[in-house]
């Protein structure tokens, strides 16, 4: 893996570069593209957190984490979750050590707010990321939010 990994947050410069990122033809239909995920983000500023995953000058992907959101927000027993919200790693840049950079750079955010643990959801199936996620350490919860497996990863003391 590359030294010059970097995070960079969406501007005016890149935010075309970064619409026109694409996940491999079979991932399609697992995670949401790049467009619909800054839309999300937009509409909600005060938990989103998107940035763009480049080596050195080359942009390989897009992650975007959240902070502080109930799965359920009429459960009043639901805690506050943070954690990977999106992960798009360019079709020609997978299995190159960039998304478990991503990973770890919101894990890194994530304990820089003070908490000790990360939630990812994911789209079950052949092509899915599920195996990614636990060889990270991500455990499965049980849980479903909405279609999608919930998985979480404790990050220890902060």
């Amino acid at each position: 893996m590359s030294s010059s990994l970097h995070l960079e947050k969406v501007t005016p410069d890149n935010v075309e570069a970064a619409c026109l990122l694409k996940v491999r033809p079979d991932q399609d239909g697992l995670v949401k593209p790049v467009a619909w995920s800054l839309a999300q983000a937009y509409a909600a500023p005060e938990v989103a957190w998107p940035r763009l995953i480049f080596d050195g000058e080359r942009l390989v992907g897009f992650v975007m984490a959240f902070f502080d959101v109930r799965f359920d927000p009429d459960e009043p027993d639901d805690r506050l979750r943070s954690g990977l919200w999106r992960l798009n790693i360019a079709a020609d840049e997978q299995g190159r050590g960039y998304g478990r950079f991503a990973v770890e750079a919101v894990c890194e955010e994530i304990r820089r707010r003070g908490q000790t643990r990360t939630t990812v959801t994911w789209v079950p199936g052949a092509h899915g990321p599920e195996k990614f996620y636990l060889k990270l350490g991500f455990r499965l919860t049980g849980e479903m939010s909405g279609d999608q497996v919930v998985g979480e990863l404790e990050l220890g003391d902060v």
